[in-house]
């Protein structure tokens, strides 16, 4: 069973910058994509970016232009570069994987909490 563990979640204030990692474990050949969603309180989950295997790369409106994701070819290591951070984006923020074999599903992380004071 493969697993996802996020780092680098933090306080900064407006204007600031985090960069958040996600560490995956187990069979990591099968991942197809990479990403991360967040939530803030009393709101669903929402996809912030994610980054296939073939490089294509997917961002909400919201954090174009100002948040990167990344990945290392081993898809050992994936990277949420947020910058120019608004109190906005202040939520728990969770990796992603979207797995193909043995059958199409999804791998979450526990969640970071991000907060960026005004």
């Amino acid at each position: 069973q493969m697993q996802l563990v996020e780092s680098g979640g933090g306080y900064v204030q407006l204007g600031g910058s985090l960069r958040l990692s996600c560490a995956a474990s187990g069979s990591t050949s099968t991942i197809t994509t990479m990403g991360w969603f967040r939530q803030a309180p009393g709101k669903p989950r929402v996809l912030v970016a994610t980054v296939t295997t073939d490089g294509i790369t997917n961002y909400d409106d919201s954090v174009k232009g100002r948040f990167t994701i990344s990945a290392d070819g081993a898809k050992n290591t994936w990277y949420l570069q947020m910058d120019s951070l608004k109190p906005e984006d202040t939520a728990v923020y969770y990796c992603y994987a979207r797995i193909y074999y043995p059958r199409s599903d999804n791998r979450w992380g526990q969640g970071t909490q991000v907060t960026v004071s005004s």
